[in-house]
């Protein structure tokens, strides 16, 4: 064997060595990271900043969010803002996935956390939220505006204040992806252009974590939230485990009757990618009586609930963000 080949092979095994090394390194600051899981201090959601997110995004101002108007853009200006108050940056070159309906633009906002472990970065939990509603309807003594508080309004500030707290933590092992959608209310239209438009770009979407009408506690309920498609992961189970201090989501019987899983923007991840893809909810189908109706206004909303909402799933959605426990079955319900 020639000298130079021995100094090339001794050479690659210092190379080989080295990587080994830094590779050990990652593992054991992952693991570390993991362990102090157990301690880690979640800082708390601000009932003030729910309320004002509310009560801006569901004011008359606003004119309901119809998909195409002029309130929508004002929503959509107001949420890129926050993102970026919050330095959280845009998913792609802008905040805003844009996308048509019948010829007339119409646009998600979408903004991310890159995830700090090298291997579990590249997998995408998506966060998500409707921001439109229907815009004017038949007046009720005088009011048109279907201003949309609870529905979705109350989401979307959920949606913003999960990523205050993931900000603040900077404890995500996971990429995390903020997806408020337009739409929602045409045929779910935004979420299943961003799940296709994510599909086709060869993102590794693993998750699905969707905010749907959580402005009013359930009554005579155990838990805070239901989760639609219960049975069909293990995601209410990690949820109630991760967190020791209550019940953090369960089943509704109506959402199985009326097949919510299908009827919001979770779907269309499951859909798309066949992961556990699932939408938290507080509304019950008897504690708001004001859906899809003039009275769906800010002053129906409970901010104390909406942030006891967010601090009782945290929990949870850092298990999602940081560890492999996540996963389908294969039950289905609704």
């Amino acid at each position: 064997m020639t000298t130079k080949k021995v100094i090339f092979k001794i050479m690659l095994l210092f190379l080989l060595v080295g990587c080994k090394s830094a590779q050990q390194k990652q593992e054991d600051r992952m693991a570390e990271k993991l362990r102090q899981m157990a301690t880690i201090s979640i800082p708390t959601s601000s009932s003030i900043q729910l309320a004002d997110d509310v009560a801006y995004l569901a004011s008359d101002e606003l004119m309901g969010r119809d998909t195409g108007s002029e309130g929508i853009e004002k929503a959509a200006t107001y949420i890129e803002d926050r993102f970026k108050r919050l330095d959280i940056k845009p998913f792609y070159d802008t905040y805003r996935d844009n996308f048509e309906i019948k010829e007339k633009p119409a646009f998600n906002v979408v903004a991310m956390m890159p995830g700090s472990d090298g291997k579990l970065s590249k997998e995408i939990v998506v966060i998500g939220a409707h921001y439109d509603h229907i815009g004017h309807i038949a007046a009720v003594e005088g009011d048109s505006i279907a201003n949309g508080a609870n529905d979705n309004a109350s989401g979307t500030a959920n949606v913003l204040a999960i990523a205050q707290i993931l900000k603040k933590l900077d404890f995500n092992r996971r990429t995390v992806v903020f997806a408020l959608f337009s739409a929602e209310e045409k045929g779910l239209l935004g979420s299943k252009h961003l799940a296709k438009r994510m599909k086709a770009e060869g993102h590794n979407v693993v998750a699905m974590l969707n905010f749907e009408m959580t402005g009013v506690p359930m009554k005579d309920s155990p838990n805070i939230t239901y989760l639609t498609g219960y049975d069909m992961s293990n995601m209410g189970e990690i949820f109630n485990a991760a967190n020791t201090k209550r019940v953090a989501t369960g089943k509704l019987a109506k959402a199985e009757e009326f097949n919510l899983f299908k009827r919001s923007d979770n779907y269309p991840f499951y859909a798309e990618f066949n992961i556990p893809a699932q939408t938290f909810c507080t509304f019950d189908f008897t504690n708001f009586a004001h859906y899809h109706k003039v009275g769906d206004e800010p002053s129906e909303i409970d901010g104390r609930h909406m942030a006891d909402v967010v601090d009782a799933l945290m929990p949870g959605v850092l298990n999602v963000l940081n560890k492999n426990e996540l996963k389908l079955t294969t039950k289905t319900n609704g």
